[in-house]
């Protein structure tokens, strides 16, 4: 099953790969199978989205993954990465600690705690707004703020 969706994930951006230019980096959100037992590798590094279905059929999981698909800018630059999880029967640790039934979108923040749980899917504007409401993106806004500063004194 996690071959399938590693085929899927590389059907999926093989179009958005051909589509950038020389210059341009690869594509910017790291799409992955939540297969892990924990989300201590990215602990103070990057905000999970942890993204659940019964199936990779389900029709609020191609929702959600287009939506996410289709503004990797704004994820990015919000250290976001997306987990899917769309295999019930594997029982990942992930889906049994945070035990979806059915659809579920889960949003943790870099100190690891859940921030949000959603049971449809969400637009990455609604996304990337509760992420700018939170203590340690609001400190990365005023550094990069501090830091453009510096390099124009």
């Amino acid at each position: 099953m996690k071959s399938v969706i590693a085929l899927v994930f590389v059907g999926l951006f093989a179009p958005f790969a051909a589509a950038q230019s020389a210059t341009e980096p690869p594509a910017p959100v790291l799409f992955a199978p939540a297969d892990m037992a924990d989300l201590s590798e990215f602990h103070w590094k990057k905000r999970p989205v942890l993204v659940f279905a019964d199936s990779p059929d389900d029709p609020a999981y191609i929702s959600q993954m287009d939506l996410l698909m289709a503004q990797q800018e704004d994820l990015l630059e919000r250290d976001v990465i997306v987990l899917t999880d769309t295999d019930p029967t594997a029982r990942s640790a992930l889906r049994l600690k945070m035990r979806p039934r059915g659809f579920m979108l889960v949003l943790v923040g870099k100190d690891g705690g859940i921030k949000l749980r959603k049971p449809r899917p969400w637009d990455v504007r609604e996304i990337t707004r509760s992420i700018d409401k939170m203590t340690i993106r609001q400190r990365e806004i005023r550094d990069a703020k501090e830091d453009a500063r510096q390099l124009f004194d």
